[in-house]
């Protein structure tokens, strides 16, 4: 990071307890809510990669660019050559040139602006793909990336490039897997559905879903310093606002259709500080209290959050 970064080392963490009825959030490979192991009992789970791609979708509610991840680079890129007056054949070598430049049939998160910059670079070479050069189109795309505009999520969430290292971004935000505060057991629900034309009785399908109800802690770093770098100082005041209402809107959206799952946070802790990471481990499951897990879970929030940054302040961090 410049050593000019006025936020070097300094982090938002978002500490919030979101508790949900009966939902599957997030599904693992045979249709069941995700689980994990924490300290000796099952919790409900749902994945950092789940939530975090809903939170990338929701930024666009609050006029922010998203970039572009894809595996057909080819097909975009030719787009945009056409559009600079290359033929759809000459569109389409340029594109493929560009593309494997990059990846090789896998996932590549860029922006609009660079593949329009890819593009102008091509017409430069009259649309001759084989006068195209990886190193200079690295060049290009360094160049072109601006998250500020046109990729702030390739600015929160990163991207790696294996062919182009240099192109890289580190992620500005880190989220841990969604743990539900007490131990929980997935449910079956039985259903069956009729058809309205038979004439005879009985249903004419039966099935079975697995659900379970939950409180989540979730726990969401980011890192100030690395966003300033990412956007080059410009507009970080309009990404934090924008995160942050994504954060609260998102929703997995596994089953949203059967079972609405759509509660907001119902208690968020949210500091500004330097030094590690601190996020509450909830290895002793709390009990029902009151009413529900709610109570017991923001306390025990609360405590966790003053014993850790208790015992950061006394290591110096």
């Amino acid at each position: 990071m410049s050593s000019t970064n006025p936020f070097k080392s300094t982090r938002i963490e978002y500490h919030i307890l979101q508790s949900f009825p009966v939902t599957c959030l997030n599904r693992d490979d045979v249709g069941a809510p995700k689980t994990a192991i924490v300290g000796g009992n099952t919790r409900a789970r749902v994945s950092s990669q789940c939530w975090k791609r809903q939170v990338r979708l929701a930024l666009k509610d609050f006029d922010v660019k998203l970039g572009i991840r894809t595996k057909k680079v080819a097909e975009f890129v030719a787009k945009a050559c056409v559009e600079k007056g290359a033929s759809v054949d000459q569109g389409a070598e340029c594109g493929k040139v560009i593309a494997d430049a990059f990846s090789k049939d896998t996932l590549l998160f860029f922006s609009e602006s660079e593949a329009m910059a890819f593009a102008e670079y091509a017409m430069a070479k009259s649309f001759d793909s084989k006068a195209l050069k990886d190193t200079e189109l690295q060049k290009v795309a360094k160049k072109a990336l601006n998250p500020a505009i046109d990729g702030l999520d390739i600015a929160l969430f990163g991207r790696m490039i294996a062919q182009a290292s240099d192109l890289g971004i580190e992620a500005a935000a880190s989220f841990s897997h969604a743990i539900s505060t007490h131990k929980v057991s997935n449910e079956v629900e039985f259903f069956t559905a009729l058809d309205d034309l038979s004439e005879e009785q009985g249903s004419a399908h039966m099935g079975s879903l697995e659900f379970n109800s939950a409180t989540y802690y979730r726990y969401i770093s980011l890192d100030l310093g690395q966003l300033w770098e990412s956007l080059s100082g410009v507009g970080l005041d309009k990404a934090v606002a924008a995160f942050t209402k994504a954060l609260f809107i998102a929703v997995p959206s596994a089953r949203q259709a059967t079972q609405s799952g759509a509660s907001p946070w119902e208690f968020a802790k949210i500091f500004i500080r330097k030094g590690q990471r601190l996020q509450v481990p909830f290895e002793t499951a709390v009990k029902a209290k009151d009413g529900g897990y709610l109570q017991p879970s923001i306390t025990a929030t609360k405590s966790g959050i003053l014993g850790m940054l208790c015992c950061a302040l006394g290591a110096g961090g």
